[in-house]
């Protein structure tokens, strides 16, 4: 489990250090540490404004279909059978943690098997929002602190042993905390291993696009799985690559076997949503669907989303580059290696308190930090910390 973000945010807007650094927020900054919206989502902002036959109504239950249809098309892929078959249900749900939440639930009620195993570690929220659906939460093993990379025998060998019919979490992309994905190669092991015991694919989606930069490149793992024509779930979230936090935009996706269980799908989740929020706000997903459905603002979105995503890479090659300069004793090439927003540095709590107190940077406890929080300014910082602290903290 990782320590949680707040009182990181907390203690440091209590520091009144001129140098100080946060790197345990969530959030894409610029270089500048600025948050950012998109030029793309400005524009779609005001062509929404300038529409004047837009109203303020109720969504339907499931949300705008305009939205779920292309938020389907995006993670599935335009061609995907599954899609073009009608087994798909997509509903929009309150941006990731309220598409798992839906997901969750509605498997808490219906699916035969009420246990779900997650990586070890993960995104802190997912035990609690699985527990409080009620499902059993169980864990499989996932990073190797020794290798900073993947344990995929530990991974293979928890899944072999969990029950038949057992849902299991999986990461898209860019696995939050650790940045440490499968390969493709290992992706399709994993599906084979899954499929051969007939356990359930529920993939968070939090970083299509944000972490290597493509939409398709992203989606690889979950259309891997939907290819082969077997059931999984998928939650969306548009937070990351849209920069659409606080509009809390987001999709589930349930891909069944049959258009006519995806029918009876819809209906049941319908039953879990009205009573948990009645249905979903209108602002964020109509950004969304305005974006995806023209052309150009769907290709200026994609030059936008990696300009972000190349500029974790190059935070991430400045910060490999600043260590090895130094002499930081040490293999570092993890952190090159890992995608996405977050790196799991391989710090200790020491070493965290440590760069805390003698260099005002902030960070999860066990040594998380996030790349998005980090410029050509702060790299230099933040290497000398990390020198400071593994040559000088036992």
């Amino acid at each position: 489990m990782i320590a949680p973000t707040v009182p990181v945010t907390v203690a440091y807007n209590k520091d009144p250090s001129p140098i100080k650094l946060n790197l345990g927020v969530g959030a894409y900054r610029t270089e500048e540490g600025k948050p950012l919206v998109l030029n793309v989502v400005r524009r779609a902002e005001q062509m929404l404004v300038n529409d004047q036959s837009r109203v303020k109504e109720y969504l339907p239950i499931i949300g705008l279909a305009e939205f779920n249809k292309l938020s389907a098309k995006l993670i599935f892929g335009a061609d995907s059978p599954a899609i073009q078959e009608n087994r798909v249900t997509t509903v929009q749900c309150l941006s990731g943690t309220g598409s798992l939440r839906v997901g969750s639930e509605f498997l808490a009620r219906h699916y035969h098997e009420r246990t779900i195993y997650i990586p070890l570690p993960t995104w802190g929220n997912h035990p609690k929002i699985f527990s409080i659906a009620g499902l059993s939460v169980k864990t499989y093993r996932y990073y190797d602190p020794a290798s900073r990379g993947l344990d995929f025998r530990g991974l293979l060998e928890d899944l072999g042993a969990a029950p038949s019919g057992a849902i299991v979490l999986l990461h898209a992309c860019a696995h939050n905390p650790t940045g440490v994905d499968p390969t493709l190669e290992q992706w399709e092991q994993i599906r084979q291993l899954m499929r051969s015991k007939g356990l359930l694919p529920f993939f968070d989606s939090a970083y299509q696009g944000f972490a290597s930069g493509s939409l398709d490149v992203d989606a690889q793992a979950v259309r891997i799985f939907v290819a082969d024509g077997g059931e999984c779930l998928a939650a969306q979230s548009y937070a990351k690559n849209m920069g659409l936090y606080g509009e809390r935009v987001g999709a589930l996706s349930v891909v069944c076997k049959t258009a006519d269980v995806a029918s009876r799908v819809e209906s049941q989740l319908k039953l879990v949503i009205r009573p948990m929020y009645s249905n979903p706000p209108i602002h964020g997903a109509s950004i969304v669907a305005t974006i995806l459905k023209d052309r150009d603002l769907y290709n200026e979105w994609t030059v936008e989303l990696k300009a972000m995503a190349d500029r974790i890479k190059n935070m991430r090659q400045q910060l490999f580059d600043a260590l090895q300069a130094r002499g930081t004793p040490g293999d570092w090439s993890h952190i090159i290696k890992q995608i996405g927003m977050f790196t799991f540095t391989g710090l200790n709590t020491e070493h965290v308190a440590f760069m805390t107190k003698e260099y005002h940077i902030y960070m999860t406890s066990d040594g998380r930090i996030s790349m998005a929080g980090l410029s050509s300014q702060t790299v230099p910082h933040l290497a000398g910390a990390i020198h400071a602290a593994v040559t000088g903290v036992a």
